[in-house]
C-alpha cells in the first residue's frame, strides 16, 4: 500500500527528481568529511552499493527503483571523488615548527590593508624534501621591499607552522581548506628579505592593479568596499566595517556570487542591445537578443576569472551561463534543474566546497529565490499590471522585503554553524541595500572605470561614495541593535544537518509531500537554539582556557589574549563576535573573579554546575612549580589543564588536558553538567590535513619527566611563590 502511495507521489514529483542527484552527491561528500578513515570510507561506498542492489529487487522501471538506484550511485559517487581528490591533489603539512631559510618563487601577493601586511604564497625552489610545494607567509608591511611580486624569486627567514586546525571545537579550520589549497607550512617572512630575482612589473596581477586603482580613487570605508565588489579583494575592509556587514546581514554583498553577476551580465546585455538597436541594418539581420547573450556570457566569465572564481563566483557564472543559453534558444531556463546542474559542476571540480559556509550559503539562497518565483502565491504578487505607479512600488518592496527574510530565514541554521551567530535585521537592511548596490552602486561604478580612461570618471566616484556611504551608515545602524543579532554555541552536526535537510525538501517538491520537510526542520531548529553553551574551553595548545563563572560570563586564564583568541573562543561558547572596539572586558581575566586563586604559576577556580562544585587548576606560566605541592593541588583537582607535559604524578580526579592528550585530542569543550567533553579531533581520524601527535621518550633520571617541575625532596625550591590551595 505504502509502497504505491510512494510511487504515485513520485509520478506527481517527476520532474523535480532530478534535482535531488546533487544533493546525494553531497552526502557522500560529507560523509567523507564526517567519517573517521579508509575503511570507514569504503563502508559508505559499500553500503551504497549494497542500497543500490536492494533497489532492484522494486518493480522494474519505477519511479522509485530508479530514484534510489540514482541516489545510491550519486552518494557513493560523492565519497569516491572527495577521496580521490584528497589522494591526488591535497597537500600534505609539515609535521612541526622550524625555523627554515627558504628560497622561492612568489606564486600569488594579497595585500591586506586593513592589518598592514601582505600576504604570500611561495614555492620553493629548488623542490626540497622537507618543504610543501606550497607555503603561506606574511609580510608586515614595514618589511617589504622593492621588486616584490608575482614572479619574483626571493629569500628570507621563517619560523614556518603546521596550517592550523580550530582551536576549539566548531572552530575555524584553516588547515582543513589549506590542505585542499596545496598549502603545506604557513608563518611569517622575517626581516631582512632578499630579492634574488624581482618581479617583473607587468606580471602584477590586472586584479590588484584595479583594487589599487580604486583605493586611490575613492578612500576610506567607502573605497574598501568599492575595491570589494569590482575585483573581490576584501583585504582593505576594516574589521570595523566587516563586522558591521556581518551582523546587518549584508556580509553577502562582499561575496560576489549571484547579485554581483546578474548585474554585470545585465547591464552588459543592456548596452549591447541599446548599441545594436541604433544600427537598423544590424537590428534587422542579426538575432540581436543571442549576440548580446553572447556578449553578456563572455562579460561574466571575465568577471568571475578577474574576482578569483571563489565557488559562489563559479555557481553563478555557470548558472548565468546556462539562463544566457536558455534565452539564445528562446526558451525559459531559471529553475531548480538550473540550479541542480550549477552545483553538480561546482561539486565535481571542487567537492570540498561542500563544508564551507560560501558553498552552503549561495546554493542555500538562490534555491530560495527560484522556490519562491516558482510559487503561485508569490507570482500574483509581482506580476505586471495596468496600476498606479505608487501600488507596483509597494508591491516590489513587498516582494523585496518577502525576499529577504525568506533568505534570512533560510541561511540562518548555516550562519549559526559556522559564525555561531546570525544577524536578524538583515531582511530590513536588504531592503535598502540591495536596491541600492543594484540600480546605484554597481552601475555608477562600472561607469566611473570606463570614463577614467579619458579621465572623467571623478563625478561617477562622487556617487559611488555617498552610495556606499549610506550602505555603512544602514550597516552600522543594524548591527548596534542589541536585538539584531541571535548567538548560540556551538553545536553537533545532527541538528544543523537535520534543518537543512529539512529546508532542501520543503524547497525542492512541490507538491503537499514538501510539509513533510518541516518535522526535521522543526528538530533541527529547537536542538540548534537549545544547544547547551560549554562551561570550559581549552585550546588545542593549551596556552588558552575560558571558564564559565557564576554571573554567566566566560573568564580567561591569560586575560592578555589577542582579539582572535577572544573572538574565537567567545563565539563558541554562544556569547556572539563583538563589535570591534567594544568592551575588552567583555570577557574578563580569571585572576580578577573571586571564584578563582591565582599566582604567577598556577591559577584554580571552583565552578559550581550540575548539583556539585568542579575544582579546576591550569598552569599559566613556564615557571617551576614544587613538586610535592603541585601533585597534592592535581589530586584535589577534577580537572587539570596545562600548556606542558605534566608529569605523571599529576592524577586529578577526573581529566588531565596537558600538552601530550591536547597533542592528541585538540582543543576541547567540556560541559560539566552531562560530564561530557568535546574535541577538535575524534579518535581515529586520519584526514590527511591532520598532524599526527608527537610521540615523547620520557626521561628516567627523574620521577618528573618535565624540567618545568621538581621533585623538592632532592632540589631547593625555585621560587618562594606556592601554588594556590584548593
Amino acid at each position: 500500500m505504502w509502497l504505491s502511495a510512494a510511487e504515485i507521489a513520485l509520478e506527481s514529483e517527476r520532474e523535480q527528481l532530478g534535482s535531488w542527484v546533487p544533493v546525494a552527491l553531497s552526502l557522500g561528500i560529507a560523509a567523507w568529511f564526517a567519517l573517521p578513515g579508509p575503511w570507514s570510507w569504503a563502508v559508505w561506498m559499500a553500503g551504497c552499493c549494497g542500497f543500490a542492489i536492494a533497489s532492484l529487487m522494486l518493480a522494474a522501471g519505477s519511479r522509485m527503483q530508479r530514484a534510489f538506484l540514482l541516489i545510491a550511485i550519486a552518494a557513493a559517487l560523492g565519497c569516491a571523488l572527495m577521496w580521490g581528490k584528497a589522494l591526488l591533489m591535497g597537500e600534505r603539512p609539515i609535521t612541526r615548527a622550524a625555523f627554515v631559510e627558504v628560497r622561492g618563487r612568489v606564486l600569488a601577493v594579497n595585500t591586506i590593508q586593513a592589518q598592514d601586511m601582505v600576504r604570500l604564497i611561495v614555492a620553493p625552489e629548488p623542490r626540497r624534501t622537507d618543504l610543501p610545494e606550497r607555503i603561506r607567509v606574511n609580510v608586515k608591511n614595514i618589511d617589504m621591499v622593492s621588486g616584490l611580486g608575482p614572479g619574483a624569486l626571493l629569500s628570507f627567514r621563517s619560523r614556518l607552522m603546521p596550517p592550523a586546525p580550530p582551536a576549539v571545537p566548531g572552530a575555524y579550520d584553516f588547515a582543513q581548506r589549506a590542505y585542499f589549497m596545496g598549502i603545506g607550512a604557513s608563518g611569517r617572512a622575517l626581516a631582512p628579505i632578499h630579492i634574488i630575482e624581482p618581479a617583473v612589473p607587468a606580471s602584477v596581477a590586472i586584479r590588484q592593479r584595479l583594487s589599487d586603482h580604486i583605493l586611490a580613487r575613492l578612500g576610506g570605508g567607502e573605497g574598501a568596499i568599492a575595491a570589494t565588489l569590482a575585483t573581490g579583494d576584501t583585504g582593505a575592509i576594516s574589521q570595523a566595517d566587516a563586522d558591521a556587514m556581518r551582523r546587518s546581514g549584508l556580509a553577502h554583498l562582499l561575496s560576489i556570487s549571484g547579485l554581483h553577476v546578474s548585474a554585470m551580465i545585465g547591464g552588459v546585455i543592456f548596452l549591447l542591445l541599446r548599441i545594436f538597436a541604433l544600427s537598423r541594418r544590424l537590428a534587422l539581420r542579426l538575432p540581436l537578443l543571442a549576440v548580446a547573450a553572447g556578449g553578456g556570457a563572455l562579460a561574466g566569465v571575465g568577471y568571475t576569472l578577474l574576482t578569483g572564481a571563489e565557488v559562489p563566483t563559479v555557481r553563478s557564472c555557470v548558472a548565468a551561463l546556462l539562463v544566457l543559453a536558455g534565452l539564445a534558444l528562446g526558451r525559459d531556463s531559471i529553475g531548480i534543474r538550473l540550479i541542480a546542474a550549477g552545483a553538480i559542476v561546482v561539486l565535481v571540480l571542487w567537492p570540498e566546497s561542500l563544508v564551507g559556509p560560501s558553498f552552503q550559503m549561495s546554493f542555500m539562497a538562490v534555491i530560495v529565490l527560484v522556490s519562491l518565483s516558482e510559487a503561485q502565491w508569490f507570482r500574483r504578487l509581482t506580476m505586471a499590471r495596468d496600476e498606479a505607479r505608487w501600488r507596483k512600488w509597494l508591491r516590489a518592496l513587498t516582494a523585496l522585503f518577502i525576499t529577504g527574510l525568506a533568505v534570512e530565514a533560510a541561511l540562518m541554521p548555516i550562519a549559526l554553524y559556522h559564525f555561531h551567530q546570525s544577524g536578524m535585521l538583515g531582511a530590513f537592511a536588504n531592503l535598502i541595500a540591495i536596491p541600492l548596490t543594484t540600480f546605484v552602486v554597481m552601475p555608477a561604478e562600472a561607469a566611473a572605470l570606463f570614463l577614467d580612461i579619458v579621465g572623467l570618471g571623478a563625478p561617477l566616484w562622487w556617487i559611488v561614495g555617498k552610495a556606499l556611504g549610506l550602505l555603512l551608515v544602514v550597516a552600522h545602524f543594524a548591527a548596534a541593535q542589541s536585538a539584531g543579532v541571535v548567538a548560540v554555541p556551538g553545536f553537533s552536526d545532527g541538528p544543523f544537518v537535520a534543518a537543512l535537510m529539512g529546508l532542501l525538501w520543503v524547497m525542492l517538491w512541490r507538491t503537499r509531500v514538501r510539509l513533510l520537510g518541516l518535522v526535521p526542520l522543526g528538530l533541527g531548529s529547537v536542538l540548534i537554539l537549545l544547544a547547551p553553551a560549554p562551561d570550559i574551553l581549552v585550546t588545542g595548545d593549551g596556552r588558552h582556557m575560558a571558564v564559565r563563572g557564576s554571573d554567566g560570563r566566560m573568564m580567561l586564564l591569560r586575560g592578555r589574549a589577542g582579539d582572535y583568541v577572544r573572538d574565537t573562543l567567545g563565539s563558541v561558547a554562544g556569547e556572539g563576535l563583538p563589535m570591534s572596539g567594544a568592551d575588552a572586558d567583555a570577557m574578563p581575566a580569571l585572576a580578577e573573579s573571586p571564584q578563582a586563586r591565582c599566582n604567577p604559576e598556577l591559577c584554580a577556580v571552583d565552578v559550581q554546575d550540575g548539583g556539585r562544585s568542579w575544582r579546576i587548576l591550569a598552569t599559566r606560566s613556564a615557571q617551576r612549580v614544587p613538586w610535592k605541592a603541585f601533585v597534592k593541588d592535581c589530586a584535589n583537582a577534577d580537572i587539570v589543564v596545562s600548556d606542558r607535559r605534566l608529569p605523571r604524578g599529576c592524577i586529578p580526579r577526573w581529566l588531565k588536558l596537558d600538552r601530550a592528550a591536547l597533542s592528541r585530542s585538540g582543543g576541547a569543550a567540556i560541559y560539566l553538567g552531562s560530564r561530557t567533553i568535546t574535541t577538535v579531533r575524534p579518535s581515529g581520524d586520519t584526514h590527511p590535513w591532520i598532524v599526527p601527535p608527537a610521540v615523547y621518550v620520557p626521561h628516567t633520571k627523574s620521577a618528573s619527566s618535565d624540567d618545568a617541575f621538581r621533585d623538592d625532596t632532592a632540589r631547593p625550591k625555585a621560587s618562594p611563590q606556592t601554588p594556590p590551595q584548593l
